[in-house]
């Protein structure tokens, strides 16, 4: 069984668990990060995996217990009204598993309750918005999920600080719930693991949207923009007094995705942060399509390749503490990227509205084509904003 990831609605009403079974050979002992050999034997015990469909699994969690089936990709999903959750000085809870089979197999997962202090839920992704993945390129993205170790893995500059503020929140202990979103398959959970753990990234659930459907017919990935969308929405109902953070890049399907979430739920998302990685053109569509959704929402949309960028916006909408934006430039700088971020475009007019006219101009397409070098900065928002400052509170 496993391994499995989980998100929790705070304040005791509901937790929600996503696990798998699935039948896989022991992995090589020879799979070290420089056994190429060993490592290509790895990947080939990973496609040769096989999920177990309509196995039944039993929860228990503070007063409550449930049963469900395993779908025909071995994937359960578990909602449990606790009843009785004790005062903890931990947010991380242990949920009893077991899966009904002969001989039965027991297990337990971690469920994180956020405290009374949090104040805002951030999702990230994780491909090439914390960690260089390269998910243009399906080789070397392939070659970069099952064979690089966590050791090898490069975090963007300043992102695992990004991370660590967006969490600590603005008076830094609010402790916020980091949600981290990836297309990547489960079977390289323990990997991403090691290298949250490397970086000292703050420790949260990660969602895989399903399983790939490798097989040697089919060794490219399955599309997953509706599961990643469908997900998102569903964590925001389980969070539902609080306001959101997406952060994503501009290299795949997160534009698309954060457009609708943005535009199906008004006022809940506070700002997009988007890791600018392209200059392609049928990319500039999209991203002008999330603009005019976060615009007629009155958020806030920032297009950044730099970090520092991101953690300047945070800081100035109090989502972050200034510290913490200190702290991505110490990255940066450890990264031997120094220098304060570049200075960013405004696209934006005094009202929502007046934003949204200046994207229809064109103002953000050309902004984006025209401005020579790396990818530029841009900010997207009302000049003068009328919500205040501080998250507001859900209590």
């Amino acid at each position: 069984m496993g391994p499995w990831v989980l998100i929790s609605e705070g304040w005791y009403q509901e937790i929600f668990l996503i696990g798998r079974v699935f039948r896989q050979s022991h992995p090589d002992v020879d799979a070290s990060p420089d056994n190429v050999r060993g490592n290509l034997r790895d990947i080939a015990r990973r496609i040769r995996r096989r999920s177990v469909k309509d196995a039944v699994i039993t929860a228990r969690f503070a007063g409550a217990q449930t049963r469900v089936p395993t779908d025909r990709d071995g994937y359960f999903r578990i909602h449990l009204r606790p009843r009785d959750v004790r005062d903890s000085k931990t947010p991380w809870h242990s949920v009893e598993l077991a899966l009904e089979t002969d001989p039965p197999v027991s297990a337990r997962g971690q469920v994180y309750i956020p405290p009374q202090s949090c104040r805002l839920v951030v999702v990230s992704d994780i491909d090439d918005t914390i960690m260089r993945t390269g998910v243009a390129n399906k080789l070397k993205m392939l070659w970069r999920l099952f064979v690089a170790s966590a050791e090898s893995r490069v975090a963007f500059p300043g992102a695992a600080a990004l991370c660590r503020a967006f969490h600590a929140g603005a008076s830094g202990d609010e402790t916020n719930p980091m949600i981290y979103v990836s297309r990547a398959p489960w079977g390289i959970y323990d990997m991403l693991d090691a290298f949250f753990r490397r970086h000292d990234i703050p420790v949260g659930p990660v969602l895989f949207l399903r399983e790939w459907g490798l097989s040697w017919r089919h060794p490219l990935p399955r599309r997953a923009e509706q599961h990643k969308r469908e997900l998102i929405s569903h964590i925001l109902t389980l969070y539902h007094g609080l306001p959101f953070v997406l952060i994503g890049d501009s290299g795949q399907h997160d534009p698309e995705v954060y457009a609708e979430i943005v535009a199906a739920h008004p006022g809940r998302v506070r700002a997009v942060y988007i890791r600018n990685v392209s200059r392609d053109a049928g990319r500039v569509g999209e991203i002008e399509r999330l603009a005019a959704a976060v615009a007629a929402a009155g958020s806030s949309l920032v297009l950044a390749a730099d970090s520092a960028a991101m953690a300047r916006h945070a800081a100035g909408l109090d989502l972050i503490a200034s510290d913490g934006e200190e702290a991505v430039l110490a990255e940066r700088a450890a990264a031997n990227i120094g220098g304060a971020a570049a200075e960013p475009y405004q696209v934006g007019g005094p009202t929502p509205f007046a934003t949204s006219q200046k994207l229809a101009e064109g103002e953000l397409r050309s902004t984006l084509m025209q401005k020579p070098g790396a990818p530029p900065t841009i900010v997207v928002e009302p000049v003068h904003r009328d919500e205040p400052r501080s998250p507001p509170s859900a209590r």
